[in-house]
């Protein structure tokens, strides 16, 4: 990751109702779109995962990109939300060095800042395209009284560039590791992935839908899906919210 490429085509605005809408749009124009990269200083209708509106708390990150899905390495299935936290993650602290000791991954892929949530992903899928939305409180994080969870924000750790070092930083990362999916595999992004996420041993609860689950990381299988050792033997799970415990909770 030695400076931007040629790769990414960043086109900056003001303002946009949702960068991932804008991607969206550009992806049913008919033109070729991979290598697209929208970054809006303000959302005003920013998407999360799971239906939810991700809340613009002021001067943070709204990056959304376009890519080739037929670029994904060769065991694509699941890879990219572990391909893209990956570059968030290796791209934050690309721009802000001294996040690193606060900085951890949840699986899939939400990146939280001294155990509480700073930025997440929205991958969605548009014919040959895969469209990944990326949201990151940087200077301040939005109104705690109206999150069901406490939140962080990357300036926590020292002084935050301008959002478009910081989105140009994410950029190079997540071109970094998509190249290394490609190049090795998914069994090379599944262990760097492992050394930034929770460790091995973390109390976890899994819910979605009327699914609870309550055990201790144990790592992910071979395809990305979250191992979880509970009393009642160790079970795979594909989807679902994430909360980390503490120890002894």
């Amino acid at each position: 990751m030695n400076g931007q490429s040629d790769f990414w085509r960043l086109s900056c605005f003001d303002e946009l109702p949702s960068t991932s809408d804008y991607c969206l749009s550009a992806c049913r124009s008919g033109t070729d779109v991979a290598g697209m990269a929208v970054l809006a200083r303000r959302q005003t209708k920013g998407r999360g995962s799971r239906g939810r509106t991700w809340l613009d708390g002021g001067q943070g990150l709204a990056l959304s990109v376009i890519l080739d899905a037929a670029q994904a390495g060769p065991d694509a299935l699941g890879g990219w939300p572990f391909v893209a936290s990956l570059g968030f993650y290796d791209g934050l602290i690309r721009a802000l060095p001294a996040a690193q000791p606060h900085l951890m991954i949840k699986w899939p892929n939400d990146i939280l800042l001294d155990g509480q949530k700073m930025g997440g992903i929205l991958i969605e899928r548009e014919g040959p395209y895969v469209l990944i939305g990326m949201g990151a409180n940087l200077v301040s994080a939005p109104d705690q009284s109206v999150l069901e969870r406490r939140v962080a924000c990357l300036a926590q750790c020292g002084v935050v560039p301008d959002v478009e070092i910081v989105a140009r930083s994410v950029l190079d990362g997540l071109e970094f590791w998509q190249a290394q999916w490609r190049q090795q595999g998914f069994s090379a992004i599944r262990a760097a992935w492992l050394e930034r996420a929770h460790p091995v041993g973390s109390p976890l609860v899994v819910q979605g839908g009327t699914t609870y689950e309550r055990g201790l990381f144990a790592g992910l299988a071979a395809d990305g899906r979250l191992l979880l050792d509970t009393e009642g033997g160790m079970k795979t799970i594909a989807t679902g919210d994430i909360l980390l415990m503490e120890k002894g909770a």
